[in-house]
């Protein structure tokens, strides 16, 4: 067990997260009642605004779940999810027969998650070439997902991954305080086991070209 994810560790983050809550929304509160109406002057509370903003800081960075995450190495966990068409998608069906690229994104019809998946589209037939297969995974609807792919003409499996259970299970991580969902990509070879990650928000090309890269290798 790492240090980041001893649950004693975790608890007190949290805790510590909770009272710094606390502090932020009774700084906020004092500051708007006291300060703007000029009851008291501005050097009783020095720093007030820092204070406000450091606490909430403090509070999105530590008050997160810790997550075990999938590592190279790893056998990837099995799962079974919705397709775009509404078809259930179980993982053990192709565990042994392909090799799988699995990418999770933020979000349909952003501008960097349809960049990333029309360069995943243009790469097709040279995936196929690797025996690879290729999945995308996010938090939207099926419907969504269809529209997405229908829109932008993917041809390959894209599934609806309500409440992020899978992202949570594969531990993939959040940025921006938790406020954006990772950009993570997945080499996985035809035992299950995970050969190469790829994690990067704005590199969106990257996880393609170091995808296919690997595979090449296999």
């Amino acid at each position: 067990m790492s240090f980041f994810n001893n649950p004693i560790l975790f608890e007190f983050k949290r805790s510590f997260a909770q009272y710094f809550s606390i502090i932020f929304h009774l700084t906020s509160f004092f500051s708007r009642t006291f300060i703007s109406s000029h009851v008291l002057p501005r050097p009783y509370l020095p720093g007030s605004r820092f204070l406000v903003l450091g606490s909430w800081l403090l509070f999105l960075g530590c008050n997160y779940s810790p997550m075990k995450k999938i590592t190279v190495g790893s056998i990837v966990p099995d799962f079974t999810l919705e397709d775009q068409n509404g078809n259930i998608f179980a993982l053990n069906s192709v565990l042994g027969k392909k090799n799988l690229v699995i990418f999770f994104y933020p979000k349909d019809d952003s501008p960097g998650c349809t960049k990333e998946a029309c360069y995943f589209r243009d790469q097709f037939e040279v995936f196929s070439e690797t025996n690879a297969i290729i999945i995308g995974i996010s938090g939207q609807s099926v419907e969504s997902h269809k529209q997405f792919a229908g829109r932008y003409h993917l041809s390959y499996t894209l599934l609806s991954d309500k409440g992020n259970k899978i992202r949570k299970q594969f531990g993939v991580p959040t940025n921006f305080f938790g406020i954006l969902p990772g950009r993570v990509t997945y080499v996985i070879d035809k035992s299950g086991k995970v050969v190469f990650i790829f994690n990067s928000q704005m590199q969106i090309h990257k996880h393609i070209d170091e995808a296919l890269a690997i595979l090449k290798k296999l």
